[in-house]
């Protein structure tokens, strides 16, 4: 099981607004180049619904339907997949206010479920959804400042 986790602070914003930006997943693909295709299956502030996500991945599209889990008065979104290429995948979000400025935390727990190719999927896959991920919310916030090993460039380097 690979796990995966990106903080960012969003500085001089709210944590409700930075919830409610991030928790709209139809603008993923305008804002970071790896994703192709959301599809989201709720309306706007349900408190349950899915979303389907194709990420570009290698030579092909990496494809999963999710169950989204919006717990607004804690800050925290869940996420697990009920369909798609992965064996597991499930994680969370959550937004913390700090003064003035906000907390992002994500994380998710992946397996193909494929031992024998993990060593060469599983760093790949990391990757993307990590960049996927920063590139959303350095997208929507400009003031954000990213912790950790991510390193983004320009929207044409990463769909290369």
């Amino acid at each position: 099981m690979r796990h995966v986790q990106l903080d960012a602070v969003v500085l001089g914003e709210n944590s409700q607004a930075v919830y409610e930006s991030l928790a709209k997943f139809d603008r993923f693909p305008e804002l970071a180049p790896h994703v192709s295709t959301t599809t989201v299956h709720h309306a706007p502030g349900a408190d349950e619904g899915s979303s389907s996500w194709e990420l570009h991945f290698r030579s092909g599209l990496l494809r999963w339907t999710e169950t989204d889990v919006f717990a607004r008065e804690d800050g925290r979104i869940r996420f697990t997949q009920s369909d798609g290429d992965f064996d597991t995948f499930t994680g969370t979000w959550a937004f913390t206010q700090d003064g003035a400025d906000v907390h992002v935390h994500f994380e998710v727990d992946f397996d193909f479920g494929i031992p024998s190719l993990e060593g060469i999927l599983d760093p790949i896959a990391e990757r993307v959804i990590k960049e996927t991920v920063a590139w959303a919310v350095t997208g929507l916030f400009e003031n954000t400042r990213l912790r950790g090993d991510v390193a983004l460039g320009t929207p044409a380097d990463a769909a290369a």
